[in-house]
């Protein structure tokens, strides 16, 4: 008897330690320990469902329900896996079918097994599927049967929170007493630092994971809500070195995973994708894994990646497929999938996806409002670029950097001479008239937005172009000398040098302009000064030629004379 007693004592402990290990978030060690258990009793259904909610934890949950199963099945009697099967229920939104699993456990159990109701209060805190109020009652239905467990109130915490998230006073007193009841509680006093955290009390919550990382040196989550915490301070480097101290802990691929969505957040792109290619040949597969990835693909770039733009495509089109129409999606999923699309040359369809997005949250127009803008320009959609900038420019003037307003302004200027176009193939002079004048409106809102850019862009001769043009439709007749000035300061902006290189064509383009106008204010002077820099730059521009040797005007055939014909 005394041999028995030992020998499961032994196997208790045991099985305590791994306990412990998936408590501190070593999945991979605690595996080990619940396999070499299974070996020794492969019967004992309470070790199947340990070693389900190990993995459960890890996020493999069809593993998990194996075990919860196989338990359940070698052990009807034992109630912990018919908890570990309601879990899994839930976690497919099967609310009905879990609280019956409860049920099974609760009436195996004769309602006097606090570690049942312990289990069960978790199960509604752990998948999308929560219940606060349901685990409230099993937190405290565990307190009654063990009221100094500190557990019972880490669990009642943890439901009060979720209960009321803004409201922190129930939860901490809670935390507190778990911690009054076993000071030694690493996750109690991680709890409490947590709390401390959502308060955005860094320096408290610090402090805590502090003390639990003193408390016990191999508590992993100690680490990760450091890392966490140094995210939110904006510091990533001490953030990375707290997540490569958690992987030393607990170096699995779920761990890796997670310290992959730290990179992400960290904006550290390129080495948050170099995890999830490792994770991916290692066989990983998770739906927040691929969005992660699709995310960090298009944010990297492809400079150092030529295709990462099609392989991010891959990673997002991977997450919608394994998360499903039932999904809760966000906005930004379809931001990203809306931005791959577009660089991945698929711009009709980018455009689908980021309207989705935008629909879904109007915040994002800002960003999307931009994305959308330089599609619709390069498919020449005009209309569609003014309306995004339109709503980007409503909501906030100041968010329109130099390349919304260039795109701004020539939308609005390519919309006008559309229309000048148009009146030109009219043959009724009043539709004609009308045609000219639905132009005009679009001529002095290109100016406006080209005035925006050479504000906020002084020195940049394209800018001042651009509004040269616009206003030579204004002011065909140059009364106002608004076109001239414009160009002059384009000129003006133009480098020696770069007269002859970047800026030669729109150096030229100025020049002829301001031809044009001093030979329709008859000042020869000027007019030959101007075309003498535009010969010299050009020797074979049409239009310096013409002016220095006009073409002869054609003479008109005297009536009754024959018209000019080919030699015989």
């Amino acid at each position: 008897m005394g041999l028995v007693i030992s020998s499961l004592c032994a196997s208790a402990q045991t099985l305590q330690d791994a306990i412990i290990k998936t408590e501190n978030e070593r999945f991979e060690s605690a595996s080990s320990e619940y396999k070499a258990l299974l070996a020794k009793e492969p019967n004992n259904g309470t070790i199947y469902f340990y070693y389900g909610d190990n993995l459960f934890k890890k996020g493999e949950l069809d593993s998990a329900f194996m075990l919860y199963s196989k338990g359940a099945e070698l052990n009807p009697t034992a109630p912990l896996n018919f908890v570990g099967l309601g879990k899994i229920q839930l976690s497919k939104n099967n609310t009905n079918e879990a609280k019956t699993q409860f049920f099974k456990a609760t009436s195996l159990a004769q309602n006097k097994s606090a570690e049942v109701n312990r289990r069960i209060a978790e199960a509604w805190l752990s998948t999308d599927t929560k219940n606060a109020d349901e685990a409230i009652n099993q937190a405290n239905m565990a307190i009654k049967l063990e009221p100094k467990n500190a557990e019972n109130y880490i669990l009642l915490g943890d439901a009060q929170l979720e209960k009321n998230p803004t409201d922190g006073s129930m939860p901490i007193k809670s935390y507190q007493m778990a911690t009054s009841l076993n000071p030694k509680s690493a996750k109690g006093i991680l709890r409490e630092g947590k709390l401390y955290q959502r308060g955005r009390n860094y320096q408290l919550a610090l402090d805590k994971y502090k003390a639990a990382e003193a408390i016990e040196g191999t508590f992993a989550p100690a680490y990760r809500e450091k890392a966490e915490l140094f995210s939110l301070a904006a510091k990533p480097a001490q953030a990375i070195e707290n997540w490569k101290k958690y992987l030393e802990l607990n170096n699995s691929n779920y761990a890796r995973y997670r310290y992959m969505s730290a990179l992400y957040n960290n904006k550290q792109f390129s080495d948050a994708v170099a995890e999830y290619e490792s994770l991916k040949g290692k066989g990983f597969s998770s739906v927040y894994f691929e969005r992660i990835a699709g995310y960090s693909y298009h944010d990297m770039g492809d400079k150092l990646d030529k295709e990462a733009y099609t392989k991010g495509l891959n990673a997002i089109n991977k997450f919608f497929e394994l998360a499903g129409p039932k999904f809760n999606y966000i906005a930004t999923d379809y931001k990203y999938k809306g931005l791959l699309l577009a660089k991945s040359g698929k711009d009709s369809l980018g455009v689908i996806e980021l309207d989705k997005a935008v629909q879904m949250d109007s915040k994002l127009q800002g960003d999307i409002g931009t994305e959308l803008s330089k599609l619709c320009m390069k498919a020449k959609k005009y209309p569609c670029v003014i309306a995004n900038l339109e709503k980007k420019d409503l909501n906030d003037p100041k968010s329109l950097d130099n390349a919304d307003l260039f795109d701004f302004g020539r939308a609005y200027y390519f919309s006008g001479t559309n229309k000048l176009k148009e009146a030109v193939d009219l043959k009724d002079a009043k539709l004609k008239t009308a045609k000219e004048a639905e132009a005009a409106p679009f001529f002095v809102k290109a100016d406006s937005a080209f005035s925006r850019l050479c504000q906020k862009n002084a020195s940049w001769p394209i800018a001042f172009m651009w509004r040269g043009r616009a206003n030579s439709y204004l002011d065909p007749k140059n009364e106002k000398d608004f076109t001239k000035t414009h160009y002059e300061k384009m000129l003006s902006l133009i480098k020696p040098e770069e007269k002859t290189g970047t800026y030669k064509n729109n150096y030229i383009e100025g020049l002829e302009y301001l031809g044009y106008y001093y030979v329709s204010k008859k000042d020869k002077v000027n007019a030959d000064l101007i075309w003498n820099q535009v010969k010299e730059l050009d020797p074979a521009n049409q239009k310096q030629k013409d002016y220095f040797a006009p073409p002869k005007p054609q003479q008109t055939p005297k009536p009754g004379a024959p018209k000019p014909g080919p030699k015989k």
